[in-house]
């Protein structure tokens, strides 16, 4: 991928889609402000949780430890993945197994993280999806570009469309109804479920005191997926444990009205160990969770629920979309997460710190109190500065250190701004001061600096 600045520039211009998510983010940002305007305690709730988390990072491997002999004690089994190569091969492994080649899946973040259906692809694997957004982002070759809602990209009429060409046994005379949309994907899933032997799911929590497993849903596909094969297979990030029920209670309030605006989700599922009938595979994925909680600012990122609040109140995102983040979790907290997961040197991961107006919504909005501009002003310093910058930096401490240097300074960028300027806009500073015009203009400085109003008055 790009660095953002190179894909959000292309993405910008796409009309289409700055309607499509202008849109979407709109109504579901309304939609949660009421949700959430109904409890009194929003506030405590919050707080709540940010102290469950933070306690549970603090202590994440005497939870995972917990996680694990309970799990195993209930029948199912349990595997460590340092990253994703090794989990994808585990996972691999286990549906070879069966000797299946085909598994449904529930929708997973952690499986978009490891790269998990491309894995299994090259195995001769074919992993079907049964979110309706993930259908028809894999029906249409796409990439997910919205934590909750994937094909956030795509209107009706798009999706219409894919469907048509894509979608086995889709009916000729399919409109873009929502409700035609979604009966068409009814009938095709459906066959997928009965004939499944094999399912992979995420998981939203982990309870570490019964080693149950939570996934919580709005249709009805992942209950399918989780219930009706004969092998089951959760893939699910180390940050994802809690200590107990109680600690469950208080995100069961925040996720819903904070991702779906709704009181609760209409599905959700919990598990422990191994059902009846049923072979119970877990799969821990470390994949830089680790690193990252050892950074005492940067680990608050592993806070997040997924919950995608973030993303609908960013005025960045809104604009440029999901893809320009060039990793499974966009937005701003894709923007703090992907970095330090993935570590930095590529030009994608070494340019999110930076797709931020750092105008805190992002953080007002975190259910768990996650401080992304805080993180975001964290990773900034953490980049490497080469030459030019320290010399520049050295500079402006010799300006700024004197009155007489600072006002002909001032006088001098005047009137080399109003020099460059075009109609009261400057497009492009020369040098390298290029690259901060190169996603912003800037006013033409007035004429007459503050310094000179402030003595001729």
């Amino acid at each position: 991928m790009p660095a953002f600045p190179d894909a959000a520039r292309a993405a910008v211009r796409d009309t289409q889609l700055r309607r499509n998510l202008a849109h979407a983010t709109t109504t579901i940002r309304t939609k949660r402000a009421a949700a959430v305007g109904e409890l009194a305690d929003w506030a405590e709730l919050r707080e709540t949780a940010k102290q469950i988390k933070d306690h549970t990072i603090e202590h994440l491997g005497h939870y995972l430890r917990l996680l694990e002999e309970q799990v195993t004690a209930r029948g199912g089994t349990v595997h460590w993945a340092r990253d994703a190569a090794e989990a994808n091969q585990v996972i691999t492994d286990l549906i070879k197994a069966t000797g299946e080649t085909d598994v449904v899946k529930v929708k997973s973040m952690a499986t978009q993280e490891i790269g998990l259906n491309e894995a299994l692809h090259a195995a001769g694997i074919l992993a079907h999806e049964t979110d309706l957004a993930e259908l028809i982002v894999q029906l249409g070759g796409d990439r997910p570009s919205h934590i909750l809602v994937p094909a956030i990209h795509r209107n009706r009429a798009e999706i219409r469309e894919i469907f048509r060409r894509e979608m086995p046994g889709a009916p000729d005379d399919l409109t873009d109804d929502p409700a035609r949309l979604a009966e068409a994907a009814r009938s095709h899933l459906r066959e997928r479920f009965l004939a499944a032997k094999v399912a992979v799911s995420g998981a939203n929590f982990a309870v570490a005191e019964t080693g149950s497993l939570v996934v919580v849903e709005s249709e009805g596909n992942g209950r399918m997926c989780l219930t009706l094969p004969e092998t089951l297979i959760s893939v699910m990030g180390i940050e994802k444990v809690l200590p107990s029920w109680r600690d469950l209670e208080v995100f069961l309030q925040l996720l819903p009205r904070s991702s779906t605006a709704e009181r609760m989700n209409p599905y959700t599922s919990i598990w422990s160990g191994a059902t009846e009938g049923q072979t119970f595979h877990l799969v821990l994925v470390d994949n830089g969770r680790t690193a990252t909680r050892d950074d005492e600012v940067g680990r608050q990122a592993l806070r997040c629920i997924r919950c995608s609040a973030c993303l609908n109140v960013c005025p960045v995102y809104q604009r440029a979309g999901g893809h320009a983040y060039g990793s499974p979790y966009p937005g701003p907290i894709g923007a703090i997460l992907s970095p330090q997961l993935r570590g930095p040197g590529s030009p994608v991961d070494d340019s999110l710190p930076y797709a931020s107006t750092l105008c805190g919504a992002c953080f007002e909005a975190c259910p768990v109190a996650i401080d992304i501009p805080e993180v975001l002003v964290h990773l900034r310093s953490r980049a490497v500065h080469g030459r030019a910058e320290q010399a520049a930096m050295r500079f402006a401490a010799w300006t700024l250190r004197s009155p007489t240097r600072l006002a002909l300074g001032q006088r001098l960028t005047g009137t080399a701004g109003r020099m460059l300027g075009r109609r009261g806009r400057i497009g492009r500073l020369p040098g390298p001061l290029a690259r901060w015009t190169e996603t912003r203009d800037a006013p033409v400085p007035p004429a007459e600096t503050f310094r000179d109003w402030w003595n001729r008055r």
